[in-house]
C-alpha cells in the first residue's frame, strides 16, 4: 500500500521537506493554505437552516484543487497531513470532502516536529479527521463571520467606509483605549525615598533604604515630611537588629510557547509579533541544512503547553552534561504546568534536536532565523538546567522610631543562567561587611531622592500579548493577526513601539461599549473562548453555542441600526498650509497610513507624506532627520533638506562624523551590550560601542 502514497500538506515548503525523507513510493502536494471558505461576496452562514455555513472553493484555488482530486484518484493511499491545530483540522476535514474519502476513514496524520523519524511514526499511526476540533474552528470562523458581516457595514454607514469590527479585534481595541484613558486621567503625586550611607567599626560602607516607622510602613509624601525625618535620622543612633544570610535559588522558566516566544522576540530581538510567527514558520516547515539535508529545525510553533517529550528531556540533559558538567543537570527533568485555560494539545517549542546548536546552523540561516533559533534553543535548554543559586543577605536597622533595611545578592552558582540570563532575579551590589545583631553602626551621609509617581505604561507588543493570553482572549496563533488588523485600520497607532489609540478607536470602542455590551466585554470573549474548548472536547453543541451568542447579538443590532446617529470623524489638521493653493492641509489615513491631504479637495488635489522624526539632526547641514519608507515599507532614514542635502541612512544616524573619514557615524542595530556605532562607510572601519 505504501507503494502508491499520496500525502497532502498545507505548505510548499513543508511539502518540499517532506519529500526529501519518504521514498518513491510517496508523493507529497501542498493545498496552500485553506481549499473551501465562507463567500467573501455575502455573509454565507444559512440562518434559518441552524447556522448551516455555505462553503465554496476559494477563488484561485479551482485548479490546485483539480490537480488534488487527480493525484488522489491515482493514489492507492490519501493522509492528510496538515498543520495539528484547529485550522489544520478543518483544512483536513475540507480535502477529505473535496476527495471523498470515507467518512471515518484513518487519513489523518499529526506530527509536531518535520523530521524524517516523526513524519515517519505519523505515517504508521493514521487516525480519522477529528469533527470536534473541526466544529470548534467552524463555531470561531461562523460566530466571526456573523460579528464582522453585521457590525462593519454599521460602522460604514454611521462612521466611516472602510472600517471593520471583530469579535477579539474590538475588545483589545478597547483595552488600549482604557490604557489610555488611565494615563489621560492620571494625577502625579509627589513621594521622597531617603537612602543611608552606614560604616561598619572597621569603615566598610553599605546602604540601607528607610522603610518604616515604629513598624509600620512609611510614606513621606513631600518635602516638609522629608526633612522632619531626615533632621531626626541625622541625630539618630543606628544598631543591627536584624541578619538574615540564606542562599537563595532560582529556577528556569519554562520552555517557549507561542505568547511567551511572541513576548520574548519581541523584548530581546524588537521583532514583531508578525516577524516572530513568520520567522518560526519558517524554521518550523524546513531549511536546508549542510550534509543533513533539508530539516524541521523546531516543533510545531501554535501551542499553550509547556510539556516536553521523554526524549527530548532525556537528549538535553545529555547534552548538557557533555557541555557543561554534571553540575548543570539536574537528577531528573524539570517538569513545568501549563495554564489551566491550556489545550495542551502540543509540545512546548523547541528545537527538534539540541545538538543542532545555534552556532553549528548559522552558516544555512538568514539572520532573523538565526536569532529566532538561538532564542528558542537557548531558552529550551536552560529550562532543562539546575536552578541558579544566590548568596543573599537582608539586614535590619533600627534609627530610633525608624527602621532601615539593606539587602545584597550575589550569584553564586549560574546554572541555566549559563545558557539564558532571563534578567529576572539580578545581582545586588551592595556588598555587607560581617555585621551581629546589636551591632552600632555609623551614618555617613543620609541620600533624600524626590520622586513622582508615574501613570501605567502604554501597552508594548510583549506587554499586550502577555495580558492577551493572561485573559483567555483569543488564542495564541490569533495574536499577530489582531494586532495587525487593529494597525491597518488605524484604531491605534504605534509610537515608541507603543501602542496609541486614534481618535478613530476612541469613536469605535464608545459606539461598540454603548450598543453592544456583550461583545466589547473582556469577560465574554474569555468565555467564549472556553465553549471554543469544550466543543473540541465533545461537552458542547458547536451550534447550540453560535445559536446562545447570536440571538442577543441580532437583537442589539436591530436597536443599534435604529438608534446610533451618523458620527462625523474630523480630519485632524497638519498644522500647515497646501504649498499649491494655501489651504490648509489635513491629516487623512490611506491604505500605507497617514498623508497630508489638501482641505480644498477637490479643486486641489495636493497630497503628501507625514514624516517622523529621527530625533538626531543631519550630519552634513544640521536639519532634522526623518523616518521615511520604501514602497515596500522597509524604514530609511533621510534628511528634510532633500533634495538640497542627499543624506540617506538604513541605520540610524548618531548626528555625528566620522572621526577617520568624514562620512556619517550610524547606529549598528540590536548589539545587545550597548550600541555598536559605526562609520557608515564600508571602506572605513572606524567603530565605537557605547552603553
Amino acid at each position: 500500500m505504501a507503494g502508491n502514497t499520496l500525502i497532502i500538506v498545507e505548505s510548499a515548503a513543508k511539502a518540499k521537506t517532506i519529500s526529501k525523507f519518504l521514498g518513491k513510493g510517496y508523493r507529497v502536494k501542498a493545498s496552500v493554505g485553506h481549499i473551501k471558505d465562507l463567500p467573501k461576496s455575502k455573509i454565507g452562514i444559512d440562518i434559518e437552516n441552524d447556522f448551516e455555513p455555505q462553503y465554496i472553493t476559494i477563488r484561485g484555488k479551482g485548479e490546485l484543487l483539480k490537480e488534488i482530486k487527480d493525484e488522489a484518484s491515482k493514489a492507492s493511499r490519501v493522509m492528510l497531513a496538515t498543520d495539528p491545530d484547529r485550522e489544520g483540522e478543518a483544512i483536513a476535514w475540507h480535502l477529505q470532502n473535496a476527495i471523498k474519502l470515507p467518512e471515518n476513514s484513518s487519513c489523518r496524520i499529526e506530527f509536531h516536529e518535520i523530521t524524517k523519524e516523526a513524519v515517519k511514526s505519523a505515517i504508521k499511526n493514521p487516525r480519522p479527521v477529528d469533527n470536534n476540533r473541526v466544529n470548534a474552528q467552524q463555531a470561531r470562523r461562523i460566530m466571526d463571520r456573523l460579528v464582522g458581516y453585521n457590525l462593519s457595514p454599521l460602522l460604514w454607514s454611521k462612521v466611516r467606509k472602510g472600517l471593520s469590527a471583530g469579535r477579539v479585534q474590538s475588545v483589545v481595541v478597547r483595552i488600549i483605549c482604557e490604557r489610555e484613558e488611565e494615563i489621560r486621567n492620571f494625577v502625579s503625586e509627589e513621594y521622597w525615598t531617603i537612602d543611608a550611607d552606614l560604616t561598619d567599626t572597621k569603615k566598610n560602607q553599605f546602604r540601607a533604604r528607610l522603610v518604616s516607622y515604629q513598624n509600620a510602613k512609611l510614606e513621606i509624601p513631600d518635602s516638609q515630611a522629608k526633612d522632619i525625618i531626615e533632621n531626626y535620622l541625622l541625630k539618630a543612633s543606628y544598631q543591627v537588629t536584624k541578619i538574615d544570610s540564606k542562599e537563595k535559588r532560582k529556577k528556569p522558566n519554562p520552555p517557549f510557547i507561542t505568547s511567551t516566544l511572541q513576548q520574548e522576540a519581541s523584548k530581546r530581538l524588537n521583532f514583531f509579533s508578525k516577524r516572530t510567527m513568520k520567522v518560526a514558520q519558517e524554521l518550523y516547515e524546513g531549511l536546508e541544512i549542510g550534509k543533513e539535508g533539508t530539516i524541521g529545525l523546531i516543533t510545531y510553533l501554535r501551542t499553550d503547553s509547556t510539556r516536553v517529550s521523554p526524549v527530548a528531556q532525556a537528549e538535553a540533559l545529555e547534552y548538557i552534561k557533555e557541555n557543561f558538567g554534571a553540575e548543570y543537570a539536574p537528577e531528573t527533568a524539570n517538569e513545568y504546568k501549563s495554564r489551566k485555560s491550556s489545550q495542551d494539545a502540543h509540545e512546548a517549542i523547541r528545537p527538534t534536536s539540541v545538538y543542532r546548536t545555534p552556532e553549528m546552523v548559522k552558516p544555512f540561516l538568514t539572520r532573523d532565523q538565526h536569532r529566532l533559533y538561538k532564542l528558542i534553543w537557548d531558552r529550551f535548554v536552560s529550562s532543562q538546567m539546575t536552578a541558579a543559586v544566590f548568596d543573599t543577605i537582608a539586614v535590619e536597622i533600627n534609627a530610633g522610631d525608624y527602621q532601615l533595611r539593606a539587602a545584597s545578592s550575589q550569584l553564586k552558582f549560574p546554572g541555566y543562567k549559563k545558557v539564558y540570563n532571563d534578567q529576572e532575579e539580578e545581582e545586588v551590589k551592595n556588598p555587607i561587611p560581617p555585621l551581629k545583631a546589636g551591632q552600632k553602626l555609623h551614618l555617613k551621609e543620609l541620600l533624600p531622592e524626590q520622586h513622582f509617581t508615574q501613570p501605567p505604561p502604554r501597552y508594548t507588543e510583549a506587554s499586550l500579548v502577555k495580558l492577551l493570553e493572561e485573559n483567555n482572549i483569543g488564542r495564541p496563533s490569533t495574536y499577530a493577526p489582531i494586532i495587525d488588523t487593529i494597525l491597518k485600520r488605524h484604531y491605534v497607532e504605534r509610537l515608541n513601539k507603543q501602542f496609541v489609540p486614534t481618535e478613530l478607536g476612541f469613536i469605535v470602542v464608545d459606539l461598540l461599549k454603548e450598543n453592544f455590551t456583550n461583545i466589547i466585554k473582556v469577560e465574554f470573549t474569555a468565555q467564549m473562548e472556553e465553549e471554543l474548548d469544550l466543543i473540541e472536547e465533545g461537552k458542547l453543541d458547536w451550534r447550540k453555542v453560535v445559536r446562545d451568542f447570536y440571538e442577543p447579538f441580532e437583537a442589539d443590532m436591530d436597536k443599534a441600526r435604529d438608534l446610533i446617529e451618523k458620527i462625523e470623524v474630523k480630519d485632524e489638521e497638519a498644522g500647515q498650509d497646501c504649498p499649491q493653493c494655501g489651504k490648509p492641509l489635513l491629516i487623512k489615513y490611506g491604505r500605507f497610513g497617514k498623508f497630508l491631504a489638501c482641505s480644498g479637495f477637490p479643486e486641489c488635489r495636493y497630497t503628501g507624506s507625514i514624516n517622523e522624526e529621527a530625533g538626531v539632526d543631519c550630519p552634513f547641514c544640521s536639519s532634522p532627520v526623518a523616518v521615511l519608507k520604501t514602497k515596500k515599507g522597509r524604514r530609511f532614514y533621510g534628511c528634510t533638506k532633500y533634495p538640497d542635502c542627499n543624506f540617506r541612512s538604513w541605520n540610524k544616524p548618531t548626528g555625528e562624523k566620522c572621526p577617520q573619514c568624514g562620512e556619517a557615524m550610524v547606529e549598528k542595530a540590536d548589539k545587545g551590550n550597548g550600541a555598536e556605532v559605526i562609520c557608515q562607510n564600508p571602506e572605513c572601519k572606524y567603530q565605537e560601542t557605547r552603553e
